[in-house]
């Protein structure tokens, strides 16, 4: 019997390219965008693994089995605040929230602040159709309790501006459908986050993305790294890995932000 939190409707998200640009201390270096896919749960990832999935557990706290009718920001923005309550040590991105509560593919553009200054949405069903078709999961495990992402920083604006640049480069891959552009793009962004965060990544992952690299154009890890999942792009399906399916446009409205 499938437990209450495998059979919640509430999504899942991805960070396809610039992760930590939604947080001030990275984003105040130089402005750019984080860009997001909403994802059906019909896969219970793992917690401590870059999927959003303590904030999705406060969507659950919140809301039950779905996200309710109404404002998509005005939600997202009660979410953002109910998992960040005044006095919290270290502030969620809200690319987490709103990755949730907007469906498709999202780009966000942040200015030094927690929340963006403007978006872009993307609801095509051939692009959301072709993103599914061309990303793998492979399962790396949690990271550990004792990792520490920010040990060992390097942000500057040359490290936060390649990460920024790249973004841009995915998004417009992403709506060309150009896979190749798509995947140079998406391990450009990869590089840039552990230019600045090192610590994202370890021996043992480097030698599991080595043993890709003639199978996929592109790969990068979700969330902050140290474990969860690596997301490869490629032509051709990949043994072993987990597929996606991206939330569609329901029947609620959009609203633009």
């Amino acid at each position: 019997m499938k437990n209450e939190l495998s059979m919640n409707k509430i999504p899942y998200r991805i960070d396809l390219a610039g992760g930590w640009l939604d947080q001030p201390f990275v984003s105040k270096h130089h402005h750019g965008s984080v860009i997001t896919i909403s994802i059906e749960p019909d896969i219970e990832f793992s917690h401590r693994s870059g999927m959003a999935t303590s904030t999705r557990n406060k969507a659950i706290e919140l809301w039950q089995n779905h996200i309710p009718e109404g404002d998509r920001e005005r939600l997202a923005k009660i979410l953002f605040c109910f998992e960040n309550p005044p006095g919290s040590k270290f502030i969620s991105g809200s690319q987490d929230s709103l990755g949730i509560v907007f469906p498709g593919l999202n780009k966000y553009f942040y200015e030094g602040d927690y929340w963006p200054t403007k978006s872009e949405s993307c609801l095509d069903e051939e692009i959301l159709s072709w993103i599914e078709n061309h990303i793998y999961l492979i399962a790396l495990g949690p990271r550990v309790d004792s990792f520490d992402v920010l040990e060992g920083t390097e942000l500057n604006k040359i490290n936060a501006q390649a990460l920024a640049d790249a973004t841009d480069k995915v998004w417009e891959a992403l709506l060309a459908k150009d896979l190749n552009s798509f995947g140079q793009a998406f391990t450009q962004s990869f590089e840039a986050q552990i230019k600045m965060f090192p610590n994202m990544i370890t021996n043992s992952i480097l030698d599991t993305i080595a043993s890709y690299k003639d199978k996929a154009l592109g790969w990068k890890l979700t969330g902050a790294g140290g474990g969860g999942y690596i997301i490869l792009i490629s032509q051709e399906p990949i043994e072993n890995s987990l597929r996606i399916k991206i939330k569609r446009y329901r029947k609620w409205k959009q609203n633009s932000h």
